[in-house]
């Protein structure tokens, strides 16, 4: 370790624990060191602390602004050994404050130092505290708050005076008196003799007898000194050599400003403005230097030096050797049974024990600690029996000094310092301010030698029932705490917060403000959530109370979004926010405002570029599901081509090549999840889009054919910023309103339609909390690696860049509708449906396509069938004309308009469409419908619609063929159909058989209502029917081959009721040979040597099922059974 005294504790010691001069002065004395504005004891101050005292011959330094001068007299061991003081200082006080100071006095002083350093730290109420990365714990002690150290010094001096101790008596007294008093002999005399003595040496608590020097002062500007220089010589011939004189004011050319003022730090209230020592010129300087030089070398130390010699020769006489010590137990042995006295009052100034005190403070002033620590041992048993305990513990705690400026047992110390502590403890009150000083004593010896840990430790034992002492204690081991090693982080951040807590018991709000903000830098990342809603509250509501409300509002806003907290608590954080915010008087806008809860993760932004969707829905499907089916649709890209993304990159500089692209006048859909996190309900209005859009020059607007270097430099933007729709025309911006139940996760969509090209950038969100505050979150993102078909990396992509769309100009745009079409149906449901294409804009567009995903479900019409009267069309003709149908053009996938299809702005296109339910389950439907822009200017050639219906299929009829040959005739076979109602509240009528064919025949065996009276299968009812299959393949019909998928002519055979007129359907003519053709498909087996038939059922709904009060159009069900075959009959051995 190094020189002890040069620690914090050895400097400390070395100021506290020097010789007293006691100062008895006149009234006009006062009044000539008043012009300086200093009193007496302030005005030598400066001068009475001296550095480098030995016996080697002395040189003189030059006066420095603390008043350190370096001076040489002999100094000498009790054995007569020189040695060197480096430091040497005296106090002066007057004899009116040499008692013990006042309780609450010292407490109020105590308070206005804390008060004043609070003010001092305003700037700290303001900065952010510092990162937890940022905080090194092995900072020296002197970076932490300056006033500690003084406030540590208050609380030491506060345990001073007390008569236990000899090191705060006074060693001399100083007798001033002024050259303008009347009879200056007889004032010296009545200054020693007047009741203006301590109460220590009225109570017999010091010797009486001690150094008296006396002092004249004389105003230079009163007059010359010849009459002080005859009152001086009239001193000394009746006081003796230990007089001198002390003329002051001499500056005779107005007020000095001294550059360097060495009272300042002596001065404990001084304004501004004031000139301290104004009065004094350098004479007057080096006067009170030499003055108190002489005092301190030539008076005070060769007397404290000839006493300490004559107390160690009595102690040596009648203490030490084994002798004296069995005479001492021997003397002491019958007061083992006297009470407990804590400061052992019995004990008076010629006792040996106080004599043996005195000799160790004296030792110990003069820095031989050796001989100061041999005499405390002494003394400490003595105490100790004698159960004088205050005086026990004063002696154990200089034992504990001494053994650390000795630099001997570590332990020693420590236990001798630990000792005292808790004695004084024991004591009571009256021991209370010891206990607190030797704590302080004892935690600056462990923090000397990193004990760190148990400093804190002490730092905690010191603490008091009185919140202010407590406070800062408790601030000073949270500090102990981050210089341990490791950080103790978690102790820092909890002891500052218990500190804080005490600051604000004691009204010290700034204080508070500065221990939570450092407990922040703790707590911040962790996750004790508790903990930090209560500082980030506690901070907003202290600063609330200051008027800081701006820093109020930052920090409530950390607890607003306190999920795990209770209902309650979330309860009293919004309101206690509401009113701070309602104090400022206007509305606070605060980025990143986290309630409610913006979930990122969900968003998604719905634009369309040449997709465009028919309903808001449509968006959310695959990607890939449109891409397969437009796969068709849209035109083979060559290598010349000169598609809308080639035009597109031609016309936008680099910068935005990566990015989107949508239409003017045509809106961009932002939509995600917005979730309140409390258990109470929030109010959340006008929330909408943060946007900024970039003008496009006129220059960019060139030919799409001119090069893209030339327009890559014309790409000058002029920044339209949108906050709010209604103050800017080229935006224009949704708002929604909505409250938010406890817990409730809504999903928001916001829209923003451009009005102008340019480059729009989707920045965020904002919207009003409770009408109080406005929230903005910007839509960042960590950026997302995308990769090729081939795997490589292609690089980032940030949502940021997903938000950014070049703005192209108005284009046509189709509307598209199905009626219709229901949402839910049984299987089987055979409907008439129409297609109606609108455009709003003024340009035509031309060279439609259709697409369907499913032509099992939806298949497209002629446009003679768009006003038939369904099902009335479907029946079939008295005279039958059969056309074959064109199976070329209905196997293709893409349905392509006539060419002559057009679409303007004043009639809408309407088509035919026909839909069946063919299987039950839930069905999506994907339509993409192609068209192309008829103006040539345009920046996209062509657009799609898709279209997206989702229809829930139910069960209906189950059907089922057996076909078995008949036995008597090679060309005949016997089928049977078994037929069950599988709903359970409709029923059906069936209406015809078909058999699909043109070599089959079908007849009944049997009437129906023999078999089926009631002309109706109800739920769940079931129905078998024969019938006879003929096959005329040899009646002469020619045989034509067809594919499996050719529908040839066949029979029909009626399964109404007999004689019923009811007419039959055709179910060889579209729509009913088209979705059969489908079926086929769908059913089709890989059996294709096998003679095969196919049947379609035709049924009807009961029109007791439909409500006569409601337009639902009669319902017409097909249902179709492909490739049936003959169920071979089994042989029977013989």
């Amino acid at each position: 370790m190094a020189d002890p005294a040069k620690t914090p504790l050895g400097k400390m010691l070395l100021d506290e624990i020097n010789p007293v001069v006691m100062v008895l002065d006149t009234p006009l004395v006062e009044e000539t060191c008043r012009k300086n504005g200093l009193s007496f004891v302030e005005m030598l101050s400066p001068f009475c602390v001296f550095n480098n005292i030995d016996g080697e011959g002395f040189e003189m330094a030059k006066f420095e602004t603390v008043g350190f001068d370096s001076v040489a007299v002999p100094v000498r061991t009790a054995s007569d050994q020189p040695y060197r003081l480096q430091k040497f200082r005296l106090r002066l006080f007057y004899a009116s404050d040499i008692r013990q100071p006042n309780l609450e006095v010292a407490r109020e002083r105590l308070k206005q130092v804390i008060t004043q350093a609070g003010e001092n730290g305003d700037s700290e109420l303001c900065s952010d505290p510092p990162p937890i990365e940022n905080l090194d714990a092995r900072f020296e002690s002197e970076n932490l708050p300056s006033w500690f150290a003084f406030f540590n010094k208050e609380l030491v001096r506060s345990a001073s005076f007390s008569d236990h101790e000899a090191f705060d008596h006074p060693v001399a007294c100083l007798l001033v008196v002024s050259s303008k008093d009347e009879q200056p002999i007889n004032q010296f005399v009545d200054l020693f003799n007047t009741n203006k003595l301590p109460s220590l040496l009225n109570d017999g608590a010091m010797d009486p007898k001690i150094l008296n020097y006396y002092l004249l002062v004389h105003d230079n500007q009163d007059g010359t000194t010849d009459k002080a220089t005859k009152i001086l010589t009239e001193m000394r011939s009746t006081f003796g050599s230990d007089c001198q004189l002390l003329c002051i004011n001499s500056s005779e050319d107005g007020p000095v400003e001294h550059q360097d003022n060495p009272w300042v730090r002596y001065k404990s209230e001084t304004s501004s403005g004031q000139n301290l020592g104004s009065f004094l010129n350098v004479n007057d300087i080096n006067e009170m230097r030499d003055i108190m030089q002489e005092l301190s070398t030539k008076q005070i130390i060769p007397c404290m030096e000839q006493k300490i010699r004559v107390l160690n020769q009595q102690v040596s006489a009648t203490r030490k050797g084994f002798k004296n010590q069995i005479k001492s137990l021997w003397w002491r042995k019958g007061k083992d049974e006297i009470a407990d006295s804590s400061n052992g009052s019995m004990y008076t100034f010629s006792s040996v024990e106080s004599q043996i005190r005195v000799l160790g403070d004296y030792a110990f002033m003069l820095r031989d600690y050796e001989l100061a620590l041999s005499n405390y041992r002494l003394i400490s048993t003595d105490y100790k029996l004698d159960k004088a305990w205050k005086r026990y513990a004063g002696v154990q705690e200089m034992m504990g000094l001494s053994y650390f400026l000795l630099d001997q047992s570590r332990k020693e110390a420590e236990y001798c310092l630990e000792n005292a502590f808790t004695t004084y403890l024991k004591i009571g009150p009256s021991g209370q301010q010891n206990a607190t000083r030797c704590g302080l004593w004892w935690v600056e010896m462990l923090k000397t030698r990193y004990q760190f840990r148990e400093a804190a430790s002490v730092y905690f034992r010191i603490c008091g029932e009185e919140p202010l002492h407590s406070a800062v204690m408790l601030e000073q081991a949270s500090y102990c705490y981050l210089l341990s090693t490791p950080p103790m982080l978690h102790k820092y951040g909890f002891h500052l917060v218990l500190s804080g807590e005490r600051y604000k018991k004691s009204d010290q709000i700034k204080h508070a403000i500065r221990t939570y903000k450092n407990a922040i830098s703790v707590y911040k990342e962790a996750t004790w959530s508790h903990i930090k809603d209560h500082i980030y509250f506690n901070i907003g509501q202290w600063y609330a109370y200051l008027g800081r409300y701006d820093l109020a509002v930052s920090h409530v806003l950390e607890v607003l979004a306190c999920s795990h907290q209770s209902k309650t608590s979330q309860d009293i954080f919004l309101r206690q926010f509401l009113q701070i915010v309602q104090k400022t008087g206007r509305i606070f806008e605060v980025p990143k405002l986290q309630l409610p809860e913006i979930k990122i993760s969900s968003l998604r932004v719905i634009f369309e570029d040449h997709r465009t969707y028919a309903t808001p829905a449509v968006a959310s499907v695959k990607e890939s599901i449109w891409r397969s089916l437009e796969e068709d649709l849209i035109p083979s890209l060559s290598t010349g081509r000169t598609n809308w993304l080639e035009l597109h990159s031609k016309l936008v500089a680099k910068t935005y090549k990566e990015s989107n692209v949508c239409v003017a006048g045509e809106a961009v859909r932002v939509d995600f999840e917005i979730k309140n996190p409390l258990q109470i309900p929030i109010s959340v209005s006008s929330v909408s889009l943060i946007c900024e859009l970039a003008a496009s020059s006129d220059e960019t607007q060139t030919d799409a054919n001119s090069q893209a270097g030339k327009l890559q430099n014309d790409n000058e933007l002029t920044m339209t910023t949108s906050r709010e729709s209604d103050n800017n025309s080229f935006l224009t911006l949704s708002k929604v309103d909505f409250s938010l139940g406890g817990g409730e996760v809504v999903m928001v969509q916001l829209t923003v339609t451009p009005r102008i090209e340019g480059i729009l950038q989707i920045v965020g969100v904002r919207w009003n909390l409770s009408s109080a505050v406005v929230g903005f979150h910007n839509f960042e993102s960590n950026p997302r690696r995308k990769k090729s078909a081939k795997g490589r990396q292609r690089g980032n992509r940030s949502l940021s860049d997903n938000l950014k769309f070049v703005v192209i100009k108005s284009l046509p745009k189709l509307e598209g509708f199905i009626q219709p079409l229901p949402t839910s149906t049984y299987a089987g449901d055979v409907r008439h449906l129409v297609l109606e294409l609108r455009n709003q804009s003024e340009c035509t567009v031309k060279n439609l396509k259709l697409k369907v995903s499913h032509p099992r479900f939806l298949n497209v019409g002629s446009q003679e069938s768009l006003d038939a009267d369904f099902p009335a069309c479907l029946e079939k003709r008295t005279e039958h004309h059969y056309v074959q149908p064109d199976h070329n053009n209905i196997s293709q996938p893409v349905f392509i308009f006539p060419e002559d299809t057009i679409i303007t702005a004043e009639t809408p296109l309407l088509w035919p469409l026909w839909f069946r339910a063919a299987v039950p389950g839930n069905i999506s439907l994907y339509l993409t419908i192609y068209y192309e822009i008829e103006d040539s200017s345009s920046s996209m050639r062509y657009r799609t619609l898709r279209m997206h219906h989702n229809v829930q299929v139910l069960p209906s009829l189950g059907i089922s063929f057996q076909v078995s040959p008949c036995p008597s005739k090679l060309e005949e076979f016997l089928v049977q159909m078994d037929v069950v109602n599988r709903t359970s509240t409709k029923s059906f009528q069936v209406h015809q058989l078909a058999s699909v064919g043109e070599q089959w025949e079908i007849s009944l065996l049997e009437p129906v209502d023999t078999i089926l009276p009631s002309q109706c299968l109800v739920a769940g009812q079931s129905l078998s029917c024969f019938f006879m299959l003929k096959n005329q393949r040899k009646s002469g019909i020619s045989e034509n081959k067809t594919s499996s998928t050719s529908v040839p002519l066949g029979s029909v055979v009626r399964l109404g009721p007999e004689g019923s007129t009811e007419p039959l359907f055709d179910t060889s003519s579209s729509p009913l040979v088209d979705f059969h053709r489908n079926e086929r498909l769908h059913q089709e087996i890989s059996h294709q040597g096998d003679s095969t038939v196919d049947f379609i059922l035709i049924s009807r709904s009961l029109k007791s099922d439909l409500d006569s009060g409601t337009s639902d159009p009669p319902q017409l069900f097909s249902h179709h059974s492909c490739h049936c075959r003959q169920v071979p009959v089994p042989k029977l051995k013989i």
